[in-house]
C-alpha cells in the first residue's frame, strides 16, 4: 500500500471548497452553455489581468528555487502565463465584441493576487509553491470534470479544452510533486503554514469565479 502524501492532505483540506466550485453555476452554465457572456467576458477581463501578478509570482518562486530544474520550470511556467494573459486577450477577447477588455482590476482579483505575491516575497518558499499550487491542480482538476462534458457553445468548449489537455495535467504533477519535496524537508510548523497557504488560495479560486457570475464591481 502506498504512503500517504503531504498533497494528499492538502486536497483532503479543501474537497468542500473544491465541490463547491464543480457546482458553482459558473461551471454549470459554462457546461451546459447557459452562461451569459456577460459573466464569461467579465472572467476573461480579470483572468488576464490576474494572470500578469500570478505570473510575478511565480518567478518569485522560479528566484527563490535552490535547485536550476525548478529555477527554470518555475520561470517557463511564468512565461506561459503571460503568454496565455496575451493570447486570451487575443483569441477569447475577439469573439466577446468589439469593446476592448476593461483593464479595471476589481476587488477579488486584487485580493488574490496581493495574497499570492505578500506569499512569494513573505513567506518561504515552500509557502509561495503551496500558495501558487491550487491555480494550477484546481484548473486541472475542473478540467478534468468539465472535459467529459465539454459545452454547447463552442466558445465555452474551447476554454474547456485548454485546461483538461494533458500537456497542462504533466505541469501540474510537476508542481504537485515539488510540493511533497519541499513538506518532506521543512519543519511540522512550516507544513502547517503551507497548508493554510493552500487552502486560503482554494478559497480565493471559489471567489474568482463567484466575482464573474455576480459581476462584481467596486461598491464605492
Amino acid at each position: 500500500m502506498s504512503l500517504r502524501r503531504f498533497t494528499d492532505d492538502l486536497w483532503s483540506d479543501i474537497e468542500p471548497i473544491f465541490a463547491e466550485i464543480l457546482e458553482h453555476p459558473f461551471l454549470r452554465g459554462l457546461t451546459d452553455g447557459t452562461l451569459p457572456r456577460t459573466a464569461f467576458r467579465h472572467f476573461v477581463e480579470q483572468d488576464s489581468l490576474y494572470l500578469r501578478d500570478y505570473a510575478r509570482a511565480l518567478a518569485l518562486c522560479g528566484a527563490r528555487a535552490p535547485e536550476i530544474e525548478s529555477v527554470q520550470a518555475f520561470l517557463g511556467d511564468a512565461a506561459g502565463a503571460i503568454a496565455a494573459e496575451q493570447e486570451m486577450l487575443a483569441g477569447f477577447g475577439a469573439e466577446l465584441g468589439e469593446e476592448p477588455l476593461s483593464q479595471e482590476v476589481l476587488p477579488t482579483t486584487r485580493a488574490y493576487t496581493s495574497y499570492l505575491l505578500a506569499a512569494a516575497y513573505g513567506g518561504s518558499y515552500a509557502e509561495a509553491v503551496a500558495a501558487v499550487l491550487p491555480c494550477y491542480w484546481i484548473y486541472a482538476r475542473v478540467g478534468e470534470q468539465l472535459l467529459a462534458k465539454s459545452s454547447p457553445d463552442p466558445l465555452y468548449a474551447r476554454w474547456i479544452a485548454v485546461y483538461g489537455d494533458e500537456s497542462f495535467q504533466e505541469i501540474v504533477r510537476r508542481v504537485v510533486a515539488l510540493t511533497d519535496e519541499l513538506a518532506e524537508q521543512v519543519s511540522a510548523a512550516e507544513r502547517e503554514r503551507m497548508r493554510e497557504r493552500f487552502t486560503v488560495a482554494s478559497r480565493y479560486e471559489w471567489m474568482f469565479w463567484n466575482a464573474a457570475w455576480i459581476g462584481e464591481r467596486w461598491p464605492v
